[in-house]
C-alpha cells in the first residue's frame, strides 16, 4: 500500500468528518458514534439509537467502486453491530455486519468497516441487526451513483433525496425484546413515520424537502421498519420509477408504490403542479386498522398549504402482487459497467439446484418460534463464519441441517443454527413457500437474484412455465403474499458465509433466517479475500492461533 494512502487510512480515525484520497479506487470515510437520544416520531418520547446525534442517521454518498471505511464507535451499553443491506461485499462477508460473520461491537469499544461498492448502483439502507435495535434507529441510507463516464438512463435531478419510512412501536426496544423474548408476538405497530417525522397539518410543519417549478427531482424511498408494507404516494404528482435495489427498471409511471418490508425503490418526480404545498404519505397495507404518515413538499415561492383531501392507499394483497408484475428489468440501460443491464442471460442457463423454504409460526415449549423447513435458526456465540475459517464448525453448527424440500406436514421444531453447503458458481432456484396468512420479505446477503415469479398456492415444478426469464429485476428482497410462493434465481459466484433473512423483525428475531457457506474450492484470494487484521474474534476462536492465509 502506497504510503499516503496507508496515512490517510489511519487520519480517517480521527477525522469526524468525510474525505477522499485520490489515486486508485477512491476511499471516503466516515466517523460514527452510536448514542441513546430521545426521539418521538409520534410525539411520545422514547429512547432512540442515534447516529453522530442524528435519526435516521446520516446518509452514505458514494459512488461506483468507491472504498467505503466506516469507523463505528458503540457508546451504547450493550453489543451492537450495523449491516448494510443489499451491498454485495464481493469476496468479503467479513465486512458484512451480520452475526453470523461479525462479533458484535462491544459497549465503549470501535469497530471499521472497509468495503468497497464494487459494480453496483442503486438506493441500499444499513441499520442495526443485534437484539431489537432497528425499532429505535440507527438506519439509513445509502446511495450509489453510477461513475461519470456511465450513463444513466434518464437526466440529472435537481436534487437527490431519501425517504425513509418505517412502522413505529412507542414502547422502546428493550420492552420489545422482552415480548419476544417472553413468547408474544409484537402486535400493531402505534403508527409509522417518513424520516423519523409525522407533519400534524396545522400549517406550522416544516417541509421535508423542497422542490421548484418545472425542476425533476429524485427520491429514494426505503422502508426501514420492523414489520409493516407501506403504500408511498405524493400528493397530486405522479412517480416514475427508474431504480430498484440497484437495478434500472422500465420506466413506468405510478400514483402509488408498496413497498414491503426492506425494500428500496428509486423515483422521479417532476414539480409540475401549482406552486404550494403538498403531501407525501406513507399508509400500512395489509393491516386491520390503517395507520397513515405524512410529511411536506414545498415548492419554493409557493403559496398555500396542502389539500385536505388525502390520496386513499389501495385494498386489498392481489393489487401489489399485480403491481409486482409491471417491474421490468430496463435490458437497454447500462449497469454499474457500460454492458447493458440484459446482456447477462439468466434465462438460458440450467438449474443446478432447487432449494424451497417454507416459513411457519411455531409454539416451542409453549414460546413464539418462526422456522424455515422445520427449524428455527438460533444465534450462536461464534460467528459461523469464523468458526468455519477456523476449522471448529463441528463444535458451532452443523451443515445441510433442513432438507432442500419442507416436509409436508410440520408439527415439530428444533432449535439450532441452519448453514446450507452451496457449490461455487453454481445457478440455484430458491423457492420462497408463504403458508402464513401473513404478508413475508425476505432478503438475501451478498447477492442480487432475478425475481423470476411472485404467484398464489403452492409452488411445483411445471410453476416454472410462468417464469419470467427475460426481464425480471435484478434485486435482492422479494415480498411473498399470504399462501402463496416466490421464485428467484441466483448465480452462486461470490464465496462468503451470506445470510438468507426474513426482513420482518420479530420474525428474524425469532428464528426465521439461515445461512448458505460458499467456500473457495482452491482457497485462494481470487475466490475470497483472507481474514482482515482487523476482525475481532469471540466464542469459540478467541485466543485461538490464526490460521494461514489463502494462497494468491
Amino acid at each position: 500500500m502506497a504510503p499516503l494512502k496507508l496515512i490517510s487510512m489511519l487520519l480517517c480515525i480521527w477525522a469526524r468528518s468525510m474525505f477522499i484520497v485520490e489515486g486508485g479506487d477512491p476511499y471516503i470515510f466516515f466517523e460514527w458514534h452510536i448514542t441513546y437520544g430521545t426521539i418521538s416520531p409520534l410525539g411520545v418520547p422514547v429512547k432512540g439509537i442515534l447516529i453522530n446525534n442524528e435519526f435516521p442517521g446520516p446518509n452514505i454518498n458514494s459512488t461506483t467502486n468507491n472504498n467505503v471505511v466506516v469507523n463505528v464507535f458503540n457508546n451504547l451499553d450493550e453489543p451492537f453491530l450495523i449491516t448494510w443491506d443489499g451491498i454485495q461485499h464481493r469476496k468479503n462477508s467479513w465486512k458484512d455486519g451480520v452475526l453470523g460473520t461479525n462479533c458484535p461491537i462491544p459497549p465503549g469499544t470501535n469497530c471499521t468497516y472497509h468495503f468497497q461498492v464494487k459494480d453496483q448502483i442503486g438506493s441500499y439502507m444499513y441499520y442495526p441487526v443485534t437484539s431489537m435495535h432497528k425499532a429505535v434507529g440507527g438506519f439509513g441510507g445509502l446511495r450509489i451513483n453510477s461513475r461519470p463516464q456511465i450513463p444513466v438512463p434518464y437526466d440529472p435531478p435537481a436534487d437527490d433525496y431519501t425517504i425513509m419510512i418505517g412502522d413505529w412501536f412507542n414502547k422502546g426496544h428493550t420492552n420489545l425484546k422482552k415480548i419476544l423474548d417472553s413468547g408474544r408476538n409484537l402486535g400493531r405497530a402505534d403508527g409509522v413515520h417518513i424520516n423519523g417525522k409525522v407533519a400534524k397539518g396545522d400549517g406550522k410543519d416544516e417541509p421535508l424537502f423542497t422542490m421548484e417549478a418545472g425542476k425533476t427531482y429524485k427520491y429514494r424511498v426505503c422502508n426501514a421498519g420492523l414489520k409493516t408494507s407501506l403504500n408511498f404516494r405524493f400528493q397530486s404528482h405522479t412517480m416514475k420509477l427508474v431504480e430498484m435495489e440497484g437495478s434500472h427498471t422500465v420506466q413506468n409511471d405510478y400514483e402509488s408504490l408498496d413497498v414491503h418490508v426492506g425494500q428500496c425503490y428509486t423515483v422521479l418526480v417532476t414539480a409540475d403542479k401549482e406552486p404550494r404545498d403538498y403531501y407525501v404519505v406513507a399508509s400500512t397495507r395489509f393491516t386491520k386498522r390503517e395507520s397513515t404518515a405524512m410529511g411536506i413538499i414545498r415548492y419554493l415561492n409557493g403559496k398555500g398549504g396542502p389539500s385536505s383531501e388525502i390520496p386513499k392507499p389501495p385494498v386489498g394483497w392481489a393489487w401489489s402482487l399485480n403491481q409486482f408484475r409491471t417491474f421490468r428489468w430496463n435490458l437497454t440501460a447500462s449497469a454499474a459497467r457500460p454492458n447493458p443491464q440484459g446482456s447477462y442471460k439468466y434465462g438460458g442457463i440450467n438449474i443446478t439446484r432447487t432449494i424451497t423454504l417454507a416459513n411457519t409460526a411455531e409454539k416451542v415449549d409453549g414460546k413464539l418460534r418462526y422456522a424455515i423447513n422445520g427449524v428455527s435458526f438460533v444465534e450462536p456465540s461464534t460467528p459461523l463464519k469464523l468458526a468455519e475459517y477456523y476449522g471448529v464448525a463441528d463444535k458451532v453448527f452443523k451443515y445441510n441441517n433442513i432438507p432442500d424440500e419442507p416436509p409436508p406436514e410440520i408439527s415439530k421444531v428444533a432449535l439450532e443454527p441452519i448453514v446450507l453447503n452451496m457449490t461455487h458458481k453454481s445457478f440455484v432456484e430458491i423457492i420462497f413457500q408463504n403458508r402464513e396468512t401473513a404478508i413475508q420479505s425476505w432478503h438475501v446477503d451478498g447477492y442480487a437474484f432475478f425475481a423470476v415469479a411472485v404467484e398464489t398456492g403452492k409452488w411445483s415444478p411445471e410453476k416454472r412455465m410462468n417464469y419470467n426469464l427475460l426481464d425480471a429485476v435484478s434485486r435482492h428482497t422479494i415480498q411473498v403474499f399470504p399462501h402463496s410462493w416466490a421464485a428467484v434465481l441466483i448465480s452462486l459466484d461470490n464465496c462468503g458465509m451470506w445470510n438468507i433473512r426474513s426482513e420482518i423483525w420479530d420474525r428474524h428475531y425469532l428464528g426465521q433466517q439461515l445461512y448458505i457457506s460458499l467456500l473457495s474450492p482452491n482457497r485462494s484470494v481470487r475466490d475470497e479475500y483472507n481474514l482482515p487484521d482487523d476482525v475481532t474474534t469471540c466464542g469459540v476462536v478467541e485466543g485461538m492461533p490464526r490460521p494461514p492465509p489463502f494462497s494468491s
